[in-house]
């Protein structure tokens, strides 16, 4: 069964797909970096399952049950009850913030079992497909190693074990902010190097990016099982970045270890078919590039012949158009924006976005807005009017 697998973009969000990844193969992982986007990406998933035949498991971790989640259980539930009984779906949630349990409470859900250790809350939804479990006393990370039969498909060695369950130390101690623990000082470190190649070394939406985030996450655990202090860990996070990026671009023709890091993964990243969208005018459309990256693979389509324009979108409604050919600065004034006529900037008119899918939706409106019909206008029959 297809797994897929919608988690924060926050270490422990990360730290739960890193787990998830190592007892199976979820074939799409979404990070969720905000909590208003939560209901828009949980709508297109359920419209997505409604039209997949095929039964699927949908992996929940750490995103919070609010308004939009609990709404999107109830949905899930009605949906599964019209589809045959060999193409149900499976939903599994595994949560441990507060305002989950009062907000399902309030919409008259409370936990059915008492579970060990005591502070592991299971809410029955209904649906023998539907597993919910919060637990405060644990980070979605541990929660997703200590649950992983309800979506695993394979076991690991015991090296990784024993990494991952240094993983596991290192997030409980920070996520849950107990100071007093030895882990927390480690798990400072780990936090620090999450944040600081999540996004600008291979960024979301390209196939890499992932398996680049977690190896690093665990090659750091093993540094911390080693008892590595903090500082050590700062100074070898570079090395190991460089080593988990040697071996993503072994097999890559124009690979060239001479350059850095960043410059060596922007040629992969320049060739990619899925951190692209082509508009209808050919521009290409990327979503969530910082701003370096968006600079760097920018230059390097355009100087293939692959596009001559490119426009880079960020959550926040920010664009950042680049070009060849001097259009950049037409296409940011569609957006009340200005700039240089190759390197320009503006704003969605909505002032945000989600998803790749709906930034184009966005940008090809403002950009390459539909000619109006003539003949749907009140005068067409006058045209040839003559009086």
């Amino acid at each position: 069964m297809a797994l897929t697998q919608i988690t924060h973009h926050d270490l422990d969000g990360y730290g739960a797909a890193t787990v998830a990844a190592a007892f199976a193969d979820p074939g799409r992982i979404v990070h969720v970096s905000r909590y208003s986007d939560v209901g828009p990406v949980l709508d297109d998933e359920l419209k997505r399952l409604g039209r997949t035949r095929t039964p699927e498991t949908l992996l929940i971790t750490d995103i919070g049950l609010e308004e939009p989640t609990v709404i999107f259980l109830r949905r899930f539930g009605a949906m599964n009850r019209t589809r045959a009984a060999d193409a149900q779906h499976r939903l599994i949630v595994l949560d441990h913030h507060a305002s989950s349990i009062e907000q399902l409470r309030r919409h008259d859900l409370a936990p059915d079992v008492e579970l060990q250790p005591t502070t592991l809350l299971r809410f029955d939804l209904g649906d023998p497909n539907v597993t919910v479990l919060i637990d405060e006393g644990c980070c979605s990370t541990r929660m997703t190693y200590e649950h992983r039969a309800l979506f695993a498909t394979r076991d690991i060695e015991a090296d990784r074990r024993e990494d991952l369950q240094a993983l596991i130390k290192a997030v409980q101690a920070l996520d849950l902010w107990r100071k007093a623990d030895p882990a927390f000082a480690g798990g400072l470190a780990l936090d620090e190097v999450f944040w600081d190649n999540v996004a600008n070394v291979v960024p979301i939406g390209h196939p890499w990016h992932d398996c680049f985030v977690s190896d690093l996450l665990l090659a750091v655990a093993a540094l911390l099982r080693a008892d590595a202090a903090p500082a050590e860990v700062e100074r070898r996070a570079v090395t190991l970045r460089a080593e988990i990026v040697d071996k993503l671009l072994r097999d890559e023709p124009d690979d060239d270890p001479h350059l850095t890091t960043r410059m060596r993964i922007a040629r992969a990243l320049a060739r990619s078919d899925t951190l692209f969208r082509e508009l209808s005018d050919k521009s290409l459309l990327s979503f969530g590039l910082d701003a370096g990256t968006f600079q760097r693979v920018s230059d390097l389509v355009m100087a293939s012949g692959r596009a001559r324009r490119l426009v880079n979108v960020q959550r926040s409604g920010s664009l950042s158009f680049r070009s060849c050919d001097g259009t950049a600065l037409e296409g940011a004034q569609r957006f009340r924006g200005g700039g240089h006529r190759d390197a320009a900037g503006g704003r969605l008119p909505n002032g945000s976005t989600y998803s790749i899918i709906d930034a184009v939706t966005q940008v090809e409106a403002g950009l390459n807005p539909p000619q109006p019909d003539p003949a749907a206008s009140p005068f067409a029959a006058l045209k040839n009017w003559k009086g």
